[in-house]
């Protein structure tokens, strides 16, 4: 079933003492465009989400939303400079024996100097932290997909009951059609013998006169066609592939067909026809930009 190009979706998830939520929005464009609002810390694994999101998406604009609360994740490392404790210790010494005391040298007392200890953030498995990022970011994918999957089920059937409705007129401009040929032969015949007052009419030129009008107003190709795009575009409403595009041409097509039987008719009735054709035609154009 096709799928809507507007959705939200959103997971929330605590992986590696990490809270990650994610949230995903969408609304129509042409192609794919992908925003991505990573925390910095965390811009390594945009290229991973981008690949994620075009495997579930295939056009409109995406924005993809991170916030990562890392607090109890952080560890930290504390680093003993080695060297420049053995440098404090050598230096109090040197005072003490100047001094003429004994030096008192505590942990506690070269844990005071700069730089003797330092605290750094402990190494991290990033391929590990990209993986726990894209498995919060396939839950979101997936209760948009889900939203949009229920927004396209309801635009398949409005454009179905509409195809309906395209199927139900070309059948009245068909049953119409012919029609219009036999009536203007009778008209032409009468206008003919009030012309000729009483003298014989020449049935063939009647018929020639006819033939020429009912090849100019035939509209067989065009409603033959137009029954072809219509069966074209419910195949596609079930189809399990991104569809819009190529139903956004072939409402183009439909359209064109629509135009030419306008263009033809000299009928009132199917002129009002052609008229409420184009009209259904035009909503269905609208309801298509919708779709993925």
């Amino acid at each position: 079933m096709i799928k809507s190009m507007t959705g939200y979706g959103r997971a929330r998830q605590t992986l590696g003492k990490r809270d990650i939520t994610v949230e995903v929005r969408a609304v129509n464009n042409r192609y794919l465009d992908c925003t991505v609002k990573l925390p910095r810390a965390y811009a390594f694994a945009e290229d991973a989400v981008r690949k994620h999101v075009q495997q579930a998406v295939s056009r409109g604009k995406v924005d993809i939303l991170f916030t990562i609360d890392s607090t109890g994740a952080d560890t930290a490392k504390i680093v003993v400079d080695r060297g420049l404790a053995e440098g404090y210790a050598a230096a109090l010494r040197e005072l003490a024996e100047i001094c003429g005391t004994e030096a008192k040298l505590t942990p506690e007392t070269l844990a005071r100097f700069p730089d003797v200890l330092t605290v750094t953030k402990a190494e991290e498995d990033l391929d590990a932290l990209g993986a726990d990022i894209c498995t919060v970011l396939d839950g979101a994918l997936a209760a948009f997909n889900a939203m949009r999957a229920a927004e396209g089920e309801k635009l398949a059937a409005d454009i179905g009951g509409r195809l309906t409705t395209i199927e139900t007129l070309t059948a009245k401009v068909e049953a119409r059609s012919p029609e219009t040929v036999a009536e203007y032969r009778r008209k032409l015949t009468a206008r003919m013998e009030e012309v000729l007052q009483g003298a014989s009419v020449d049935p063939q030129r009647i018929l020639t006169e006819a033939a020429i009008y009912g090849d100019k107003v035939a509209v067989d190709e065009e409603t033959v066609r137009l029954r072809s795009h219509v069966a074209q575009l419910r195949g596609m409403l079930e189809a399990d592939e991104p569809m819009g595009r190529k139903m956004d041409f072939l409402i183009q097509e439909v359209n064109r067909e629509s135009n030419t039987i306008a263009s033809k008719c000299c009928d009132v009735s199917i002129a009002q026809v052609a008229v409420d054709l184009k009209a259904e035609v035009e909503k269905i154009r609208e309801q298509v930009q919708n779709v993925e």
